[in-house]
């Protein structure tokens, strides 16, 4: 042809083939990203046939990477992100140095200078966002409270890795790479970095949260569609693209900040709906572009010390989180969400191993070990998400400790005794404290309708009762836990937790307590809506402006005399 195709050709065989091996994934029974990782294998340079542009599709998965954390941004608040924050950032920060350390162990037993094994050991200990947002999307999990904490402690390991990628260079010459030992300006760049993170951050949330609303409320009023359209992935990209140019912070950081500001804005659920066929389209990209990487001689050369890898990403990332998340003495259902979500590696994993390369720090050798951790582990995620269910009911079917486990009292846990009885009877249970609940709850209290909050995050809950909110914590699935809320007096449920999977159980424990409790649960997609709405005598509602008005308006349709 007389011009260049490269692009074209890219997205013609990468989700051509992507299609069509997603497809036969799906009716394997197996995750349709399988089938993704494999149309990449096919057009890398490890096959015969059409080469895919490299440069390219790694361009194109990190758009799909920022407009999934805009998204996320989008259904994430400071507030959300500063409640888990006793759980997220210690966990974080312990998970990664667990992770480091067992990779530099089996470094170091491979004989692999100490530089070396460091940036191995760090590759293996940030999980990847793609993979984990598009988990909890897909189980109905995203604004959960369990999402939630996976979320920040995803966040949290985010900002680790954006200080390691500033921090190595300096180092690399202490490390035996290319480069020269720390000297006196050393203390200087990591402050500049530390002082840039924190400028980016406070314009984002001091002058983003009132301009980009408004911004978008503007592009509205056009009537126009497809210009609020663009405008919404315009200010996706664009921001992520100046926090990364100016602020030195990664893509995904940036854009996820920029949807917690346009979360603000009234239009914050159209946008995110609007947006949501790109954020699909471009995250195929980024499957494909990690199969691309893929090299099989890799695993028929050192098959030990893959396995060894991918031994380190799924068991020794999920055993250390699981352990801190009981430890906070959260359910065990939680541990094992929590330590599936981050049981991964991708992109920060190849971007790390990719300076390590530039500074002469690590050979393609350990680059090889970290893609194929990558790919077994993102082809094994779906798998360990679905065995949660049976495990959390074999452990606590036939393990003593575990039972104890969840037998653990806490403060949270119980309704003060000293609790006004106007909570114990004919009020309304809102499970999961999510940004519907919020503004739910403020027009109760504006109607003078009790209720009582039901959310896992102790530290949450804790916190609604210095406000005077009737609140217990505790498993959404646990019939205990809705005891405690006294459902069994209740007037209505509100389900708004987010999390698909457990609503039938949660809908069939409270008609158990209370048969003629009024359900009402929120739906954030068309297809949820349809699946909830199977469930009989249920009242399901869609994400809109005014959602949290019109269910107070249909509560009191039917409230009962005190």
């Amino acid at each position: 042809m007389p011009h260049d195709v490269s692009l074209i050709a890219t997205l013609a065989f990468g989700f051509g083939l992507a299609l069509i091996f997603g497809f036969i994934a799906e009716r394997l029974k197996a995750p349709a990203l399988l089938g993704y990782l494999v149309a990449g294998f096919l057009i890398g340079p490890a096959t015969p046939g059409f080469v895919a542009n490299p440069e390219l599709t790694n361009q194109l998965a990190e758009i799909g990477v920022m407009l999934l954390m805009f998204g996320v941004g989008m259904h994430f608040s400071l507030k959300d992100l500063l409640a888990v924050k006793n759980i997220a950032l210690p966990g974080a920060i312990v998970q990664m140095a667990t992770a480091t350390l067992l990779g530099m162990g089996v470094a170091h037993f491979w004989g692999w200078p100490m530089g070396q094994s460091l940036v191995f050991g760090l590759a293996l200990s940030v999980a990847s966002t793609v993979v984990l947002l598009k988990a909890l999307e897909a189980r109905g999990m995203l604004t959960s409270a369990n999402g939630q904490i996976a979320v920040g402690w995803l966040i949290v390991e985010d900002l680790a890795m954006v200080l390691i990628l500033v921090l190595l260079p300096p180092l690399a010459g202490m490390l035996g790479g290319n480069g020269q030992a720390p000297d006196g300006d050393f203390a200087l760049t990591l402050g500049i970095t530390l002082l840039k993170v924190a400028l980016f951050i406070a314009l984002m949330l001091l002058v983003g949260k009132r301009t980009i609303p408004w911004m978008l409320w503007h592009v509205a009023k056009t009537g126009s569609r497809e210009l609020f359209t663009l405008s919404v992935i315009a200010l996706a990209i664009s921001l992520a693209f100046v926090a990364a140019k100016l602020f030195d912070v990664s893509f995904a950081l940036g854009a996820f900040f920029a949807g917690m500001v346009m979360r603000e804005s009234e239009l914050s659920h159209r946008a995110a709906e609007e947006s949501l066929p790109l954020r699909d389209a471009f995250a195929v990209l980024f499957f494909v572009s990690v199969g691309m990487l893929f090299q099989p001689s890799i695993v028929v050369d050192y098959p030990l010390r893959v396995l060894a890898v991918v031994g380190i990403i799924v068991f020794g990332k999920s055993i250390a989180a699981a352990a801190l998340v009981l430890l906070f003495k959260y359910p065990l259902k939680s541990a094992l969400i929590i330590a599936a979500s981050l049981a991964q590696i991708g992109e920060f994993s190849f971007i790390l191993v990719g300076l390590g390369l530039y500074l002469g720090l690590v050979d393609l050798q350990v680059q090889s070990l970290v893609v194929s951790g990558a790919i077994l582990s993102i082809a094994l995620n779906p798998l360990l998400f679905g065995l949660i269910p049976r495990l959390n009911k074999y452990l606590v079917e036939h393990s003593s400790w575990v039972r104890h486990l969840n037998a653990r009292s806490h403060i949270t846990e119980e309704l003060p005794q000293q609790t006004d009885g106007k909570y114990l009877g004919k009020h309304v249970v809102v499970v999961g404290y999510t940004g519907l609940a919020k503004r739910l709850t403020r027009q109760l209290l504006k109607q003078r309708i009790p209720f009582v909050v039901v959310d896992t995050s102790r530290d949450l809950v804790a916190k609604l009762r210095t406000r005077d909110m009737a609140a217990v914590s505790g498993d959404y699935a646990d019939p205990v836990t809705l005891v405690q809320a006294h459902t069994a007096n209740a007037d209505c449920l509100v389900i708004a937790t987010g999390d698909t999977p457990g609503l039938t159980q949660m809908i069939d424990n409270a008609r158990l307590l209370n048969p003629p409790i009024r359900v009402f649960v929120q739906a954030y997609s068309k297809e949820e809506k349809a699946l909830l709405q199977a469930i009989p005598g249920v009242q399901v509602y869609r994400w809109e402006d005014t959602l949290a008005q019109t269910m107070v308006n249909d509560i009191q349709q039917r409230k009962p005399s005190h």
